[in-house]
């Protein structure tokens, strides 16, 4: 397991930040879900007729994905610090729309807008982090990267639980999380003004820099399978995610100190606080060598809990939500490694934006899928499934790549050294 350098660990940290605010933004719908459908100006049903709450879920989600593919190519083009700034700029712009909204046409508004700045950050982010590490290190930089995505994703329903425990409601919930996103602005355009480098040419890393040559390597095919993978899985994702805090409010929890409007918000965030541990057990244990079995690991072991969601009752609903969180989350640094494997090193963020069109952008839909879903079973059942194929997907991958690491090519690149040379860089 290489080491980070203390710059290379600050701008890891600093990135991570921007990740945790990113999560808060995609997942915030889903912290309010409940109160903003019961809100008369609105209208909004769930599992009923037009307008569906997990519609409102699809019109965040879906510029969340379908914008990335052009952040890549921006942020390949600019520089991924100034990409980071209109994100979070934009969200907090994008959040308080969504606290002034007077209709639903409004709100759908504020939802898209919210969905397409956010959809900035993930190829920004992640390749900026891809260049500055090494294939030894990276891995590890990515799990701290994902232990603080994790964090946001579980603070945003804790803030929604403390704020309705205080009597806000939902849209001062969204006025909330509009001041986050300006002071990490403000921090990281101070970084941008008085850093040691240009804002277009980051620090690299030495080691980085030694290994960028075996980072020019393309495995397209590899590459196009595991990008299918990811829709799978982000399909996943968006339909419990959105509905995890109505599922949780099923287990018939309550303490005397907190509302029954809260209550769900609080567990959701407990529940997703165990993804930190994927997060950091995937870290620790990934090698360039074994990234594609774990990945097959992390879906083939979280599926029957998924199953299992289906029929839990009471408290171990709390449980099984828990396990998957905890097994399903592991995949997110292994994902982005291998992104970073299969793909040249001067391609990458538009190479990360392409995935992420797709993982967030056809995983967009499941919030919608999941609110017309006849009942649980069927609803679970068909993530279940969904799962099984991204497991079997990952041993594909694994089977074509073997041993084989990130700075050894082998067998997997048989039949693609034409792109691979076509694609050769000596650098950034």
């Amino acid at each position: 397991m290489g080491k980070m350098n203390s710059a290379t660990l600050r701008l890891v940290l600093l990135v991570s930040c921007c990740h945790a605010l990113v999560h808060v933004y995609e997942n915030s719908l889903a912290c309010v879900e409940q109160s903003a459908s019961a809100d008369a100006r609105f209208g909004i049903a769930v599992n009923a007729q037009k307008p569906n709450s997990g519609q409102l879920g699809n019109a965040l989600r879906f510029p969340f994905g379908l914008c990335a593919l052009a952040a890549g190519w921006l942020a390949d083009r600019y520089g991924a610090r100034r990409l980071l700034l209109i994100y979070l700029l934009g969200c907090s712009a994008a959040a308080m729309m969504a606290w002034f909204s007077p209709n639903l046409a409004v709100l759908y508004l504020a939802m898209f807008s919210l969905g397409m700045f956010a959809s900035i950050y993930h190829p920004a982010g992640v390749a900026l982090i891809s260049h500055h590490t090494t294939p030894e290190n990276r891995t590890m930089a990515l799990g701290y990267h994902g232990i603080f995505g994790s964090a946001g994703i579980a603070a945003g329903p804790f803030l929604a639980g403390a704020l309705f425990d205080f009597g806000a409601s939902w849209g001062q919930y969204y006025l909330a999380l509009s001041v986050p996103g300006v002071l990490l602005a403000v921090l990281l355009m101070f970084r941008l003004n008085h850093g040691r480098e240009p804002a277009r040419k980051e620090p690299v890393d030495h080691h980085a820099e030694q290994a960028s040559t075996h980072d020019d390597n393309a495995f397209w095919p590899s590459y196009y399978t595991l990008i299918v993978l990811a829709s799978l899985a982000g399909f996943v994702y968006a339909a419990i995610l959105t509905f995890m805090p109505r599922y949780l409010g099923g287990a018939g929890m309550s303490l005397a100190a907190i509302s029954d409007k809260a209550m769900p918000n609080y567990l959701t965030g407990a529940v997703l606080l165990s993804g930190i541990i994927g997060q950091y057990s995937a870290g620790r244990l990934a090698r360039p060598t074994t990234l594609e079995p774990l990945m097959a690991f992390t879906f083939l072991s979280a599926a029957p809990f998924v199953l299992w969601m289906a029929f839990a009752q009471g408290a171990i609903r709390l449980l099984v939500a828990a396990i998957f969180a905890t097994l399903f989350f592991m995949h997110q640094p292994l994902y982005n490694s291998l992104v970073a494997k299969y793909v040249p090193r001067r391609r990458r963020s538009l190479c990360y934006g392409l995935s992420f069109t797709l993982s967030f952008g056809l995983g967009s839909f499941g919030p919608t899928f999941a609110g017309y879903a006849k009942s649980d079973l069927v609803n679970f059942g068909t993530l279940t499934a969904l799962l099984l194929l991204a497991g079997a997907m990952s041993l594909v991958l694994w089977r074509w790549h073997g041993p084989v690491s990130e700075i050894a090519p082998g067998p997997a690149a048989v039949g693609e050294e034409g792109v691979a040379g076509g694609n050769a860089s000596p650098g950034e």
